[in-house]
């Protein structure tokens, strides 16, 4: 465990700094009553920041199940659509309300583009399928399914702002750029040429091995690999590609007659999908290192 005593960056956030009175005299409760409360509280504030950071994903994941169990299968406007449709209002609400800012729906917006087009090639080469109709599609593939990437944009933003990170050992931005677009690139040729799939797990390994997230829960800065982090992001990522298969918004080709869980070789994927996923969001929020006595914002090593 590790020690600033610097004030959180998420009580400057609007939605957040409204309630920071509340907690105050909620957090004062709790230490007042000893280690076991102090650290029960801690979890329950850990939990609702990771519930808030989530907010955007959770929502879509929310409607994925709702549409399959409740959207009627005669509507007027089909519900691939509905889910686009459905997607934009989230995200102009989540605007309008100050629920998220204009930097992270600039990686939202970045996160579309990027999984749609790899999207468009997927689905092209028979890697999965959409099995429903749609208006709103570009090249049989429905637009709704560029937010699901970019809820994983949303989810790294909101997640660092409402933790303030910091970073030990972090690499430079032109070494990870190069390692996301290799990355990238491999999505798409390993159906032609030979997958460098391990080859990437390696660079991974090389470039954030050291590295150490500084996250702040409450009163400290606590630590974690950064690698563990990303890997746990992409097994709940795995659990809600489940979610999206097993209401049929897209399906596997082993999935097509009756459903079946999703590959544990997926998760692999999604590993390296997240490195895609961290990088991008370095562009906009760049990594601060973590110091005992302050932070300094840097670029490189």
């Amino acid at each position: 465990m590790t020690d600033i005593p610097t004030q959180s960056a998420a009580r400057t956030w609007p939605p957040i700094a409204r309630f920071a009175g509340i907690e105050a005299r909620l957090g004062a409760w709790a230490l007042a009553r000893g280690p076991f409360a102090a650290g029960l509280y801690e979890f329950l504030r850990f939990g609702i920041k990771q519930g808030w950071a989530c907010l955007f994903g959770g929502l879509l994941c929310a409607l994925l199940i709702a549409s399959y169990l409740l959207y009627p299968p005669h509507a007027a406007i089909s519900r691939y659509d509905f889910l686009t449709l459905s997607a934009v209002a989230i995200q102009i609400a989540l605007l309008a309300l100050r629920m998220e800012t204009w930097e992270e729906a600039k990686v939202i917006a970045l996160f579309h583009v990027v999984g749609t087009v790899m999207e468009i090639f997927k689905t092209a080469v028979g890697s999965w399928i959409y099995p429903e109709a749609s208006l709103l599609r570009i090249a049989g593939v429905p637009l709704f399914t560029g937010f699901m990437y970019a809820s994983i944009g949303s989810y790294i933003a909101r997640v660092w702002r409402l933790f303030d990170f910091r970073f030990t050992h972090h690499p430079g931005t032109g070494v990870t750029l190069l390692l996301a677009a290799a990355i990238y690139v491999n999505f798409f040729t390993h159906h032609y040429a030979t997958d460098i799939r391990l080859g990437l797990f390696a660079a991974t390994a090389v470039l954030f091995g050291r590295t150490r997230v500084h996250f702040k829960v409450w009163r400290v800065h606590r630590r974690m690999p950064l690698l563990l982090g990303f890997l746990l992001v992409a097994l709940f990522i795995w659990f809600a590609e489940n979610i999206g298969t097993g209401t049929r918004v897209w399906l596997y080709p082993n999935q097509t007659s009756t459903w079946a869980m999703v590959s544990w070789q997926k998760l692999g994927a999604w590993y390296l999908l997240m490195i895609i996923s961290y990088v991008l969001v370095t562009l906009v929020n760049k990594p601060e290192i973590y110091r005992h006595g302050g932070i300094e914002r840097r670029n490189s090593r």
